[in-house]
This record gives C-alpha cells, structure tokens and sequence, in this order.
C-alpha cells in the first residue's frame, strides 16, 4: 500500500471508528428509554441532554412496578409497613412513594426530607380523575418529576399513589454515564490510535531501518549487501532506486579496480620494455666511448642499433600517449576519401623495405579497382597496419632459410567494403588466448619474455580505431603455423548515401562499433 493511501485510511479510521463506537454505546443506551422499542440516536442524545426526559425513563420503570404491585397487593391492608417495605425496591432505581389513603398520609419515601415534602406541598393535578399524570416541582432550579396512581380500597374509598423522582437522587447515576462515556471514548480513541501507529509502524519503519542499516553497509564500503522488498508503494520504489544505485556503485568501484590494476600492469609493462632499449643503447654507446667498436664498420653498427633502440622507445612513448587519448576518447581523426590502392601500395612500400632489414618476405596483392576509395584517416589507418605488422614480427618466431619469415598482406572488394587480410607464418595464437588479444593490456604466456615485451596496449589501440570507423576487425590463428588479422573499412558511395558524415566515420544512425551490413567475412586458411 502507497504511504499516501496508508495515511489517508489512517485518517479515515480514526474518525469513523471511534463514531461507529459512539454510536454502538447510545444504542446500548435504549434501556434508558424504559421499552424494548427502537430508540434513534436523536432520541438517546434527547434522553440524556434532557434531565426531565432522564428522570422520566428511570420513573417509567419504577411506574410499571408500582402497578404490578397494586395488582398483586389487597389495598385495604396497605400500610406504612408494606409501603416501606416496597419502597426500598424502588430506592434502587432511584424513586420513592408518597401514599395517601383519602387524605390521610400515611408514608412519606422522603426520609431524609431533601426535597422537604410534605401533605400541604402534594402537586396538584389539573385533572383529578385521570389515573397517570406528570408535572414538574422545581426548587433550587432542580425538577422533580411526579407520576400519580389512583387506587381504590374498602367501600368505594380512593387512594393516591404519588411515584416520586428527583434530580438530586439520579444524580450519582447521571455523573456514572457522564463518566463511563468518558472512559469508554479515551479508551476507543486511545485503541484505535494505538491499532493505527502499529499498523503504520510496521508497514514503515522496519523497512525504513533496513534501508538505514543498507546504507551503513555502503558507507563502511561493502557494496555487496543486497536489499529486496516487494510491493508498489513510494518506500519499494526507493529500495529500488537504492538498489540500483548499489549496483552502479558496485560496477564503478570494479572498474576503478580493474583500471588501477591495468595502470599498474601497463606502468610494469612501459618500465620492462624501456629497459631492455636502454640498457642496450647504454652498452653500445659505452662500447664506443670505450674503444671496443674500434673499426668503423663497427662503430656504424653500435650506432645504428642505438638509433634502432631509441626509435623502439620513440615508437613506445607514441604508443603510451595514444593509449592515453583513447582512455579518454580523445583520438583526433581527420576523415577523408582515400584512394584504396593508392595508399595501401604505398603503405606496403614502407613495410617492404622495414622487413627486408629484419630478413623477413613481405607480399602484397590487392584485388581493389583503382578508382576505389574508403572513408578513412590516413594517418590512424597506417598506424592500424604498422601495430599489426609490427605485432607479426614480434611473435614471427626462430626462422632459417628453408622456413623464413614470411607476411602477405591482401586487400579485397567486398561490394560496399574493403577488406584487409595481413597474415603471418609465426608462432601463432592459442585457442585461450585468442578471444583475449584486442583487450587492453593483454599479452599472451609466449610473449612474456625479453625478446618480444611490448606493452600489451597495441592490438586494443588498433581495435578502438577501426571501431571509430565504423568497421570490424578479428582475428584466425592456429599454433605454430600463424595468424590471419583481418579488418574492414567503409567504401566511398554515390553521392547521395556518403551525407552526414560523423567525425568518426560513420554514415545515417550508425552506432559505434555497429558492424557493417551485408558483408561477409573472408577468412583465410591459417
């Protein structure tokens, strides 16, 4: 139940409730009235505002037994005796009898002589033959109420009854309803608050609590306390809300975990692969300055490997600052249409004459059209290649010169794409590992020696920037015959379906790293 609809049936009870009991108490009240007939609420609140009307309900009663009395009773032996002896009856209800036999009083009910009666003081009646009357005698503004019975004895002699009720000898009776009515309405008030404050307190505060003793556990740093309620009112909707919030909480503290673990991972990687670089340089220039390279043949060869290792810590440090922009999505890309086979000739030009150096084949084959262009950056895309070519000849092995060496590179048409496949005869890629070779950071068992290092940061930077272009990239490998990259690019359109441009790349409502419709990956043998 919503805290809204729980305050308003709150309200809503303790003010019918104690209504509904009110009215079960007047109704109880009806005896008052002297029958067994219906008496309305208008009537009971009458009865008992009314002090005539009291006094009238409580000498109805009294009256019913007086006239049972006379039936029952031989008038001629009426007497002070047997109407004291009756009276004493009626005293309980708060009455008592005047008796007169002609016009002699022979008893007088008010002993104690408060309401000071005497034969002289007897009411009179506007209609003395009339078997029942009422008339009020008032002293001190207190009423009296008389009710007269005619009753006849001996020869045709008449008697008169005088049934008397006074305000003065109901009053004790009157200040115990005014006072059980009290009590009895602090009592329904005070159990129908009691009801309602339970009622609310468990439905609220016991949830409430365990919100708060929640919220400790995040603040203590324990993000792993579940909470769960069930319902649709205001307070589930809040443990909700605090559950998710914990699980946001929980996944960026994890994140920040694994981040602080990649940085350090990445800080042990750049001070292992920096080190071999320099310690080398640090020994070749010590050997010139010592005199060990004593030829110049020599002395060029020191120096060409220092210059090789300082280009190796350039080509790290460069490594380290793109890494950094991709953490924060900051690569700049400057989209352009390029000719296809114009730059892929080129770049494998590049690569030709690196790998001739290190002893290592290089083949090109592109099955493009010349007058194919792709939506790329020039300079992101050579650094896609050259990460690539770069990851080959690291992990290319021991080779001789019956097994050399070997990377072809092959560019394909794939209708609205290009597809470029580089592939290698290296050592190749585990099953385990493979899934695992874009993720940051990550460098597979065979690579964790001196000879290969490398940060681990170079495949994810090439992952990130194809995806930027709106293009997909995977990998084949198969242990000790070699692995097959593979990557795609968007071809130039017509004009009328290269509009909207983004500064990534991407064309219409395409989302990052959406793969491109309708193309089928080639993959080759490995």
């Amino acid at each position: 139940m919503k805290l809204k609809t729980r305050l308003v049936v709150s309200f809503l009870i303790i003010m019918i409730v104690p209504c509904v009991l009110a009215f079960i108490a007047f109704s109880g009240m009806k005896k008052l009235s002297g029958g067994t007939e219906r008496v309305s609420l208008k009537s009971e609140v009458k009865y008992l505002t009314n002090s005539l009307n009291l006094l009238n309900v409580y000498s109805d009663d009294n009256l019913i037994k007086v006239e049972k009395w006379l039936k029952d009773t031989d008038t001629d032996k009426i007497n002070q005796s047997t109407v004291k002896k009756f009276d004493l009856t009626l005293r309980q209800n708060y009455s008592y009898l005047i008796v007169l036999k002609g016009n002699k009083l022979i008893y007088n009910g008010d002993v104690d002589g408060e309401d000071e009666v005497s034969q002289k003081k007897l009411p009179k009646f506007c209609n003395p033959d009339q078997r029942v009357e009422l008339i009020t005698y008032t002293k001190d503004e207190k009423p009296i109420l008389w009710k007269k019975l005619n009753f006849k004895y001996g020869k045709d002699k008449s008697g008169t009854i005088y049934l008397v009720t006074s305000a003065n000898s109901i009053k004790p009776e009157t200040k115990r309803i005014a006072a059980d009515f009290v009590i009895s309405a602090f009592v329904v008030l005070l159990l129908t608050g009691v009801i309602m404050v339970l009622w609310n307190y468990r439905g609220i505060v016991p949830r409430v609590e365990m919100l708060c003793e929640a919220a400790n556990e995040i603040r203590k740093g324990n993000l792993n306390n579940e909470i769960y309620t069930e319902g649709n009112d205001e307070i589930t909707e809040l443990y909700r809300a605090f559950e998710e919030m914990r699980k946001r909480l929980l996944a960026t503290s994890k994140e920040k975990m694994r981040n602080e673990e990649e940085q350090r991972q990445l800080i042990s990687n750049i001070v292992h692969d920096l080190k071999t670089p320099i310690t080398a340089i640090k020994g070749y220039a010590e050997g010139v300055l010592d005199g060990v390279a004593a030829t110049p043949e020599k002395r060029d060869s020191y120096l060409r490997t220092i210059v090789h290792k300082a280009n190796d810590m350039n080509a790290l440090i460069n490594e380290l600052s793109l890494y950094t922009k991709i953490d924060t999505n900051r690569i700049p890309y400057n989209f352009t249409m390029i000719p296809a086979n114009q730059f892929f000739r080129e770049t494998a030009d590049e690569i030709e004459m690196d790998l001739a150096n290190q002893k290592i084949r290089f083949n090109f084959k592109s099955e493009v059209e010349d007058g194919v262009k792709v939506i790329a950056d020039r300079q992101q895309l050579e650094r896609v290649i050259h990460n690539i070519i770069s990851n080959s000849v690291k992990y290319m092995g021991q080779k001789t010169e019956e097994d050399p060496g070997r990377i072809d590179m092959t560019i394909l048409d794939l209708g609205d794409s290009v597809q470029v496949e580089i592939r290698d005869n290296g050592i190749g890629i585990s099953s385990n590992d493979l899934p695992h070779i874009f993720d940051r950071l990550f460098r597979a068992d065979t690579s964790r020696n001196s000879s290969t290092g490398g940060s681990g940061i170079g495949l994810s930077i090439v992952k990130k920037i194809i995806d930027d272009h709106g293009g997909n990239i995977w990998a084949t490998s198969t242990e000790g015959a070699g692995t097959a990259m593979y990557f795609m690019l968007r071809k130039k359109m017509e004009e009328k379906n290269v509009k909207n441009f983004d500064s990534r790349g991407r064309r219409g409502n395409r989302k990052p790293g959406e793969r491109l419709s309708g193309i089928k990956r080639v993959r080759g043998k490995s």
